[in-house]
């Protein structure tokens, strides 16, 4: 009786990883960015939080790709660590680092002001992140091969 060889988890997965944290991050900048234009007619709600649940999303992808091996808990408290960092940094009130806040990739890598509703938003874009990882990301490999009906 011979059976399939099994292909270790993490070994074909991590191009396939990779390649799909890297291309929904590129769907998402666009999105983010058109997120917080205030020309566009976007619904109140969305114009509001959907820029902070986007970033928070990205801050997931791009860890994702630069970490494919960590399981998706392990990088999606990195992201949340990170992300909360960052929100708490916006208290902290520094000359050098008010200056970069005033430039655009400033403003919009370490935003402008603290928040309580963006931790919200950053939790839901990171629940994101995970969904996405689960229904997309994570390869599910079968725990016990199927016999094999050699004879042989």
């Amino acid at each position: 009786m011979t059976s399939t060889p099994r292909s270790s988890p993490g070994s074909s997965s991590v191009p396939r990883t990779r390649l799909l944290s890297l291309g929904l991050a590129v769907l998402v900048i666009p999105l983010g960015l058109a997120s917080r234009r205030r020309s566009l007619p976007w619904p109140a709600f969305f114009a509001t939080y959907a820029g902070d649940t986007l970033w928070a999303l990205l801050v997931f992808l791009l860890l994702r790709f630069l970490a494919p091996r960590r399981s998706a808990l392990v990088v999606a408290a990195v992201a949340l660590a990170f992300s909360f960092g960052i929100e708490f940094s916006q208290d902290f009130h520094a000359p050098w680092l008010d200056a970069a806040r005033r430039t655009l990739p400033g403003r919009l890598v370490l935003g402008a002001g603290f928040l309580w509703s963006d931790l919200v938003c950053y939790s839901v874009g990171v629940l994101l992140g995970v969904g996405l990882d689960v229904a997309l990301l994570t390869r599910r490999c079968p725990e016990i091969s199927a016999p094999s009906n050699d004879m042989a």
